[in-house]
């Protein structure tokens, strides 16, 4: 069967998601029957609305028949979020588009080639930069499932340059996860989830550069003294014995097959990152100038598409692209279903006047607990709902309307509450046997779970306390700007 372009959302994992979401939604109607409805006060502030703390009173609970739980998805067009939700679903959309045109014109791998031409002669170099090639388009671009076309590639140069399965495994699809975690400009969870905050969109990015370059000093180190060591001694890898099988399907690849690869794309690479630059110049430019940054959010998804559109047709995919461009639109689709579920949870709650009441029960829950506590326990509530619910944008929808409001009665910045979010949906998107990405990508090797498990868990355990320093420290310095 052949290959579609760009981001797919499997059947399974669709119905998966749909119903645990179903799920939360009749529980969330069954609270809206049995909590005490009640209010805080509230207050414009600084052109935002807060909550007013110590404000909380019992109310009337409001008539909230049980048939408009199932109506929610639909009634949240008309709720008081319907903009932001809108714009964050076109948003979404033009970006599977742009993504989709960019994998069937060949582009990333385009791109993959001149690192690989330039750098071929310097092994570990050629290692390091891959690294951080695949790593920065996690952290800018929000791709992720995009890749598992190119990891094949990586693990036929890593065979090509005396290493194995894991380091081809370590320096993409891995790479591609810890720039996740370490998101600079990913519009599906930093983009999504301060839009959700009332952020200005990609706020507070200099602190998370820091970040990245800590994140990416630690996988570089792990995955150079891993690569030593399998080189040195190939019997040293824990897949030595099962990867045999595997070496002979990818013999017929090699480092300089990789590297002569789509020789006749530079116009097309050079329009691309044009584009790439106009959209660093808006998220530079938003926190300076208001009109850009209210609309920063559709100007990036309108220059990317437009990045990928121009690029691929410029790289000669002709009327692929547009071929390409339903089949991104198709496969990117049901995430609109699924944040609109997300997303009327809350409005199930709020509309049954039981969501102050949860924040309030919430609060003083926290009541003992300081803000860097607080943001722990923020982003120790991603990890568990990523088990469940692994979309970026629909589990953003899920949670902060929910935990932004708590991190402002608590004294944890919203911009924390962010980078707590992010943490925890990064990480574990590589964590979990229900991770589809994961399974695809060891089902294409003789890796197996448990032994992925062992190999990551050292690196995995510097990352978690990596960012429970940077959580830390976001919340004495008062990251914000609010």
């Amino acid at each position: 069967m052949k290959q579609k372009s760009g981001a797919q959302i499997s059947q399974k994992a669709f119905i998966q998601s749909a119903v645990i979401l179903l799920v939360l939604m009749i529980v969330s109607g069954v609270l809206t029957l049995v909590i005490p409805a009640g209010q805080f006060q509230r207050i414009e502030m600084d052109g935002r609305e807060t909550i007013v703390p110590n404000s909380f009173a019992f109310t009337e609970r409001p008539d909230y028949p049980i048939w408009r739980w199932f109506t929610a998805p639909l009634e949240v067009l008309a709720g008081p979020d319907n903009l932001t939700i809108i714009v964050i679903i076109a948003f979404i959309l033009m970006v599977g588009v742009a993504f989709a045109i960019l994998d069937k014109s060949g582009i990333l791998k385009a791109a993959l080639a001149r690192i690989v031409r330039r750098f071929g002669g310097q092994k570990y170099v050629l290692l390091l930069v891959i690294t951080l090639f695949f790593m920065a388009l996690g952290s800018f671009f929000g791709i992720f499932e995009e890749v598992v076309p190119l990891v094949p590639l990586m693990i036929a140069l890593a065979y090509s340059l005396g290493w194995d399965t894991l380091t081809g495994l370590g320096m993409s699809i891995l790479a591609t996860n810890v720039g996740f975690s370490a998101a600079i400009t990913n519009p599906f969870t930093v983009g999504v989830a301060q839009g959700l905050a009332e952020l200005p969109a990609f706020s507070g990015a200099g602190y998370r550069i820091v970040i990245f370059i800590a994140f990416y000093l630690l996988l570089a180190v792990f995955l150079v003294r891993y690569a030593r060591k399998v080189e040195k001694n190939p019997q040293a890898s824990p897949v030595f014995t099962e990867e045999q099988a595997t070496r002979q399907k990818y013999s017929h690849f090699s480092a300089d097959s990789i590297a002569h690869e789509h020789k006749g794309t530079t116009p097309a690479l050079i329009f691309l990152v044009v584009c790439v630059v106009l959209i660093f110049a808006t998220l530079f430019a938003g926190p300076f100038i208001p009109s850009i940054s209210d609309y920063a959010l559709p100007i990036v998804g309108l220059l990317f598409l437009v990045g990928s559109v121009g690029a691929g047709l410029i790289a000669g995919v002709g009327k692929d692209a547009w071929k390409a461009a339903a089949e991104g639109l198709a496969g990117i689709a049901p995430a609109i279903p699924l944040i609109l579920m997300a997303s009327s949870v809350k409005f199930i709650i709020a509309s049954g006047g039981i969501f102050d009441t949860i924040l309030n029960g919430a609060a003083n829950a926290f009541a003992g607990a300081n803000p860097v506590t607080a943001a722990l326990l923020i982003y120790a509530l991603t990890l568990g709902i990523e088990f469940f619910v692994s979309s970026g944008s629909a589990k953003a929808f899920l949670l902060m309307p929910i935990l932004i409001p708590l991190a402002d009665l608590v004294g944890v910045t919203r911009q924390t509450a962010v980078l707590a979010y992010v943490f925890g949906d990064g990480f574990s998107n590589l964590a979990y046997p229900t991770s589809a990405v994961l399974l695809i990508c060891l089902s294409l090797t003789a890796v197996t779970y448990p032994k992925w498990l062992r190999w990551v868990l050292g690196l995995w355990a510097w990352i978690i306390l990596a960012s429970l320093l940077f959580l830390a420290i976001g919340v004495w310095m008062n990251y914000g700007p609010f």
